[in-house]
């Protein structure tokens, strides 16, 4: 494990939901963090609270889903911190819409939120972790990743196809100590995402989003000689992490 105080993160939606959970737990443990997210405002909201907390943060307002502005603030978040200890694809639009009825436009959206910006956001910092042989990236998978469900015309391709590139992305990083691992939720998880996608069935065993974020902040800290190419689960890490802090 490596201490991650001081260290760097990048982390994409940010500014609600499971994402600004894995915020601040990232700046409890003591790292600075490039916050992404298209959402303007509630991003200024939670900047100021994590400052306001001592955090050093950079809020980055991107649509994920347009490749240019994604490297943008990518570089810009580079040219502030410098390279990433950590790189966290937490974003994701999931809009239930069947095939009869999806438009390639909106179906182009979804996979490039997930997809697209997954392999954008890891080739911008890909050669600056190589070089310092230092790196842990983390993909936001979900059961979506495994199973087909309806109407899901393009959220489960793109969770799909996510997987398939940490494998590739785990296999050629290890040689270098860069580990690239995905994370499902493990657990329904209480989000503006869940309000609007979840049945009352869906919602039994709900628990809210910072349950979920102190695996993040772990894997920020590992090596890929700890774990590369693994599909972790966030709620039985976090809570074994709990257990272990007592």
């Amino acid at each position: 494990m490596i201490d991650v105080k001081g260290r760097v993160a990048f982390l994409t939606g940010a500014a609600e939901g499971l994402g600004r959970e894995i915020a601040r737990e990232l700046v409890a443990a003591g790292m600075r963090v490039a916050l992404m997210d298209v959402q303007g405002e509630k991003l200024a909201a939670l900047t100021g609270q994590l400052r306001s907390a001592g955090g050093d943060v950079l809020p980055l307002v991107v649509d994920l889903a347009d490749p240019v502005a994604t490297q943008d603030a990518t570089e810009a978040a580079l040219a502030h911190y410098g390279p990433p200890r950590a790189l966290i694809h937490n974003a994701a639009v999931l809009k239930e819409v069947s095939m009869s009825d999806v438009t390639f436009e909106d179906w182009r959206r979804e996979v490039d939120i997930i997809l697209g910006a997954a392999y954008v956001l890891t080739r911008t910092v890909w050669p600056h972790m190589v070089a310092a042989r230092d790196g842990s990236i983390v993909f936001l998978s979900s059961g979506s990743a495994l199973s087909g469900f309806v109407k899901e015309t393009a959220y489960t391709p793109g969770k799909h196809a996510q997987e398939g590139l940490m494998k590739v992305l785990a296999l050629e990083g290890r040689e270098h100590n860069v580990a690239v691992n995905t994370m499902s939720t493990g657990r329904p998880i209480d989000t503006p995402m869940s309000d609007s996608h979840y049945t009352e069935e869906m919602r039994i065993g709900i628990v809210p989003p910072s349950r979920l974020a102190p695996a993040f902040a772990f894997l920020a800290g590992i090596d890929a000689d700890f774990a590369t190419g693994h599909r972790f689960n966030a709620f039985q890490m976090s809570e074994a992490i709990r257990v272990t802090r007592g």
